[in-house]
């Protein structure tokens, strides 16, 4: 069975981070579904910058299905009606529950996952200025970290979601796979291109 991914998006969603996961997941023929938390079931939602992104679905369609890993991308808006929504919440709630990947980037770790202390045990990064929404002791300043005591994924922002989607490849599919990915995008130094791995 191959593996899957739900990526919740909302009005004010980070575009960046939410097209270069979808995109890079899809290269490395994960199954991925685009869900809308909007609060008004829209599923033509407006990010950040004002760029539009069709979902495939409102959330509460998919809600009872089962996936590997569901994805938060940031942008402040977007991670607000996350935090807010009961859906999204629970759902992080089953997918850990369940063992599976909890992955985050930008503001959502300190908005979502922290405001509703989500993971007691569990260090985690994020959007820098947001460090101060997080306990002291669960900061860690990567630009990805993956702790996996709990299989939480978080990522600081638009330029990390590179290592961030590479990240949850690589957990998702394998190293192997994360690097046949990463060979076609032509990456920055710095940035985990796993050939070194192989």
């Amino acid at each position: 069975m191959n593996a899957s991914a739900l990526i919740c998006l909302a009005h004010g969603s980070e575009e960046t981070e939410a097209v270069i996961t979808i995109d890079l997941l899809v290269r490395a023929e994960i199954d991925v579904t685009i869900a809308s938390a909007a609060t008004d079931g829209a599923l033509i939602l407006t990010c950040s910058r004002g760029v539009k992104i069709v979902a495939d679905t409102p959330l509460v369609n998919v809600v009872d299905e089962d996936f590997d890993a569901i994805i938060l991308p940031g942008g402040i808006k977007g991670a607000e009606c996350f935090r807010d929504s009961p859906l999204v919440v629970e759902k992080i709630r089953t997918i850990h529950s369940q063992g599976k990947i909890i992955a985050a980037i930008c503001a959502s770790p300190a908005i979502v996952l922290e405001y509703h202390q989500l993971f007691p045990i569990g260090n985690m990064t994020g959007y820098p200025s947001m460090r101060d929404k997080i306990a002291p002791e669960k900061w860690i300043d990567r630009r990805v970290y993956f702790d996996e005591r709990v299989n939480l994924l978080t990522s600081q922002g638009p330029a990390t979601t590179f290592d961030f989607a590479l990240k949850l490849i690589e957990l998702l599919k394998g190293k192997e796979k994360a690097a046949e990915v990463a060979a076609q995008l032509v990456l920055p130094p710095g940035v985990n291109n796993y050939q070194h791995q192989q």
